[in-house]
């Protein structure tokens, strides 16, 4: 039976005005969101210069059925690609490919795990649009893969999840495994923590931002896969007390295999920000903040600047 005119006329005007509230709410998100992500007061870094091309076209490996790639881009990165790894579920991550990489030759591979605030149930993307470190990275290697997961937690799931994903990547493209770094930042921090103690060979260094360690120290000494700790002495959440200590027992463990101090200088960094380097930058919330170590030429100088032998 046909429904009335006038009955069909309601309809259509419910609908219109139901698209325009949703679409009323969207921009009302989307900018609020824009706001957030550009609010130094919060530590989120600025937005950086460098605006990679958006026309992404991802070299794919022959015969590679593991991972479903995304339709959408920001700022070079392709969003929403899933890894489906049969004993550890669906693996989200946004990554970025050189335009110049067509796997003839050998890349760098670099990993960055966010903080809770980019995890993948704040929405994709979400951690490019909070946190610096995926763009500065490549001031330093043009040929450079990145990869910046979006997970679930901060913890084992988590850390399971990101060693299958880089032994993917080690696997399906041509990398330069004396050139495969990560930094973690936050929650972020807390999971590449347990990735070092449970996989730190597949890594040639590590930067760890504003968290405390929660990974395997003994694990992590034995492959003597180098580490920078940097936090902030007064860090809201975390404070600093526990990463010094975590520093000490490493430290300790290296002693004990009979390693000098130089050695062990190499092997692992521990630096304390006090509240002058933070407020150098008008920084008010030292965790927070530590999303600046991004622009840190030192700290990510560093990192890059490590090459396994």
């Amino acid at each position: 039976m046909t429904a009335p005119p006038i009955l069909r006329s309601i309809a259509l005007a419910m609908r219109k005005f139901k698209f325009l509230i949703l679409l009323c709410l969207a921009v009302t998100l989307l900018l609020a969101g824009c706001s957030n992500a550009n609010d130094p007061q919060n530590g989120v870094p600025p937005q950086t210069e460098r605006v990679p091309s958006d026309d992404i076209t991802p070299t794919t490996p022959e015969g590679d059925d593991l991972v479903t790639y995304g339709t959408e881009s920001y700022r070079g990165f392709l969003l929403d690609n899933v890894y489906h790894f049969p004993s550890d579920g669906e693996i989200h991550f946004n990554v970025y490919i050189p335009e110049s990489y067509t796997g003839s030759e050998p890349y760098a591979l670099y990993f960055t795990l966010p903080g809770y605030e980019g995890l993948y149930f704040q929405g994709v993307g979400v951690n490019l649009r909070a946190e610096a470190f995926g763009f500065e990275a490549q001031r330093y290697n043009d040929k450079m893969i990145i990869v910046a997961p979006q997970l679930s937690d901060w913890g084992m799931t988590s850390a399971r999840q990101t060693v299958a994903l880089v032994r993917y990547f080690l696997s399906a493209y041509n990398i330069d495994q004396t050139k495969v770094y990560a930094n973690g930042y936050s929650g972020g921090g807390e999971t590449m923590s347990q990735v070092m103690g449970l996989a730190p060979e597949l890594f040639t260094a590590y930067l760890h931002c504003s968290a405390q360690w929660d990974g395997d120290l003994n694990v992590l000494a034995q492959a003597k896969t180098p580490v920078y700790m940097a936090i902030g002495r007064n860090d809201e959440y975390y404070g600093s007390v526990r990463l010094i200590s975590s520093y000490e027992q490493l430290v300790s463990i290296y002693r004990e295999q009979g390693l000098k101090d130089e050695e062990i200088a190499k092997l692992v960094v521990l630096d304390v920000k006090e509240a002058d380097y933070f407020s150098e930058y008008g920084i008010s919330n030292q965790h927070g903040g530590g999303g600046y170590f991004a622009y840190d030429g030192e700290l990510m100088g560093w990192l890059f600047g490590q090459n396994k032998e």
